[in-house]
């Protein structure tokens, strides 16, 4: 079956996430300056779109909307990727300083579709605020990414859609994030048995968190789909081998996508796989 951008492969980057801390990774970016020289060696060797959590001065998850401004403004500034920012921030964040992000009007911004355990933690994902995200983006014309945590938040994806309408760009990209503790797992049969339920004409992308990464990777390429990798992800680039720096894994995610002859998307086409207009206006 033939999807969306099938003939190539968008590829984005997650650099650094709100799980692992600084002084355990030393080489994961969190400071504007790390970020942004991250984002542009990942553009170089194949990446489209980066995934952005941000960090304080005091290398902690934050969601300061002045910062999250300064951030889509110089990623913009130095590079030609889609900017998308998390909404998820944090799993303590509170739903109004998630709602608030979209006022720093990213590309592109990630809608999870239900609550799910994440670890030993609930990440918490009311419907009313599921909703609340979805209309946002519709208001400013941000390109929201459904991630899917669990194979159930599928159907909430289709109750979406049939309640509240398309997306803004007119495409539904959904990003399937497997191998969390508490969700579903990463490996070929799931991702097989989630296509089945993706709204039709969308778009995918699929994200292995830790080990499952090189299993769903290649499952999602020989399924027409498209691949998240970064440091948010995985911070082991094989058994005892510690990732160098985010660049290694996009290069290897490219690598592997030029092999599947389905090569690396540029931000240009990616733009127009996923309806992104830029830069977005109120």
């Amino acid at each position: 079956m033939s999807r969306p951008g099938s003939h190539g492969t968008l590829l984005t980057v997650a650099p650094t996430g709100a799980e692992h801390a600084k002084a355990d990774v030393p080489q994961l970016p969190v400071t504007l300056e790390e970020l942004v020289r991250t984002a542009e060696a990942c553009e170089q060797v194949g990446a489209a779109m980066v995934h952005v959590h941000i960090r304080g001065a005091d290398t902690r998850p934050t969601l300061d909307l002045g910062l999250l401004k300064e951030t889509v403004a110089a990623l913009r500034e130095r590079t030609n990727l889609i900017v998308q920012l998390s909404t998820g921030g944090a799993v303590t964040d509170p739903e109004a300083d998630r709602l608030r992000v979209l006022d720093a009007l990213p590309d592109s911004a990630s809608c999870t579709m239900g609550t799910v355990n994440f670890g030993d933690d609930v990440f918490l994902n009311r419907w009313e605020f599921v909703v609340a995200l979805h209309k946002g983006m519709q208001e400013r014309g941000i390109v929201p990414e459904y991630e899917i945590f669990d194979i159930g938040q599928l159907a909430s994806l289709r109750r979406l859609l049939d309640q509240h309408g398309l997306p803004a760009g007119g495409k539904v990209h959904v990003d399937l994030v497997m191998g969390v503790p508490g969700g579903m797992p990463g490996d070929a049969e799931t991702l097989v048995a989630a296509l089945r339920l993706l709204p039709d004409g969308a778009s995918f992308s699929a994200t292995g968190i830790g080990r499952t990464t090189l299993p769903v990777m290649l499952t999602a390429l020989a399924a027409g789909g498209h691949l998240r990798v970064g440091m948010e992800d995985t911070i082991t680039y094989a058994k005892g081998q510690p990732v160098r720096d985010n660049a290694q894994l996009v290069a290897r995610a490219a690598g592997l996508a030029k092999i599947a002859q389905r090569p690396p998307l540029s931000p240009a086409d990616a733009r127009a796989l996923l309806g992104v207009r830029s830069p977005v206006q109120v």
